[in-house]
């Protein structure tokens, strides 16, 4: 089956928003766009979770979006992060990524609120019938207390500008029913569920483990697409001990943040309520590193 969203398959890196002294470092931003694109990265993700996007105000969110773009026009794609649990403000992030060039968007279902079906369907609905750039569905009931039935996905694929689903439920039934029944593109957004989401027919991974070992990831990607699984495998067992020992420290993005730092990429201060690792998991954390061949 050709899906809507194939554009995107592959590696997409969900960045981190570097800050300093208090304020987003756009020169550290530039850094990492950067360093993904000579990586081989196919898509950045800016001000999504990893990007702390709870905690930017909505000119910096807007600014940073603008900045990724800027840096990366004619190089790689962008699909910046542009949910939010206000319809119109989902809906003014999205015009704004689409206003500066954004190849694509990331619409977290709405969180804390816990719509209805009915009115996630309307809520995506509402924006895609106003922007024309391809949106991206989020769905991660760990995160925003509800899931988006694979029903309800299945109408809102019947909109013409809705053609991916980031899939952070978990669930490979729910995964595969949306392969089964949509033309939708099913991107994992777990990292260590990458290899499992393909097997079913997803395309590709939007990663946070990227930040530290995007070549491994986009090893594993195109080992599987080459048909050559046991090494997919090699490489999924590989990264499932990174991100299993490393993600599971603490909440993204501290950890990554963390890591970025003792690989010599520093990325700054996270913003509260975001707190840094105690001592004890910074140490696990450098023998992670240090066990993966990283430190």
């Amino acid at each position: 089956m050709s899906r809507k969203g194939s554009d995107f398959a592959g590696l997409s890196v969900a960045i981190v928003t570097p800050f300093k002294n208090g304020e987003v470092d756009y020169a550290r931003l530039k850094e990492q766009v950067d360093f993904q694109i000579a990586s081989g990265t196919a898509c950045l993700v800016p001000v999504g979770t990893t990007g702390e996007s709870p905690t930017l105000s909505h000119e910096e969110h807007e600014r940073v979006i603008s900045a990724v773009v800027q840096a990366a026009r004619g190089r790689v794609k962008v699909m910046p992060g542009t949910g939010s649990n206000s319809t119109a403000e989902a809906l003014r992030l999205t015009k704004w990524a689409a206003k500066e060039g954004a190849d694509a968007s990331l619409m977290v279902a709405p969180y804390y609120n816990k719509p209805t079906q009915e009115g996630f369907y309307q809520h995506f609905k509402a924006v895609a019938e106003q922007v024309g750039i391809p949106i991206c569905v989020y769905n991660i009931p760990g995160r925003t207390g509800r899931n988006i039935e694979p029903e309800t996905i299945a109408r809102m694929a019947e909109l013409p500008n809705i053609t991916m689903v980031k899939e952070a439920t978990g669930s490979l039934d729910q995964a595969s029913q949306i392969l089964a029944t949509t033309d939708l593109t099913v991107l994992s957004g777990d990292d260590s569920l990458t290899l499992p989401i393909l097997s079913v027919g997803g395309e590709g991974v939007i990663s946070v483990v990227g930040n530290v070992v995007p070549k491994d990831m986009i090893a594993l990607v195109n080992a599987f697409f080459a048909k050559k699984t046991g090494e997919a495998c090699q490489l999924h067992y590989k990264l499932f001990h990174l991100c299993r020992d490393m993600l599971g420290l603490s909440t993204n993005p501290i950890p990554i943040k963390a890591a970025m730092k003792m690989l010599g990429r520093d990325t700054g201060d996270l913003r509260l309520p975001m707190t840094p690792l105690e001592p004890a998991q910074e140490a696990k954390l450098r023998q992670t590193l240090t066990a993966y061949g990283l430190l």
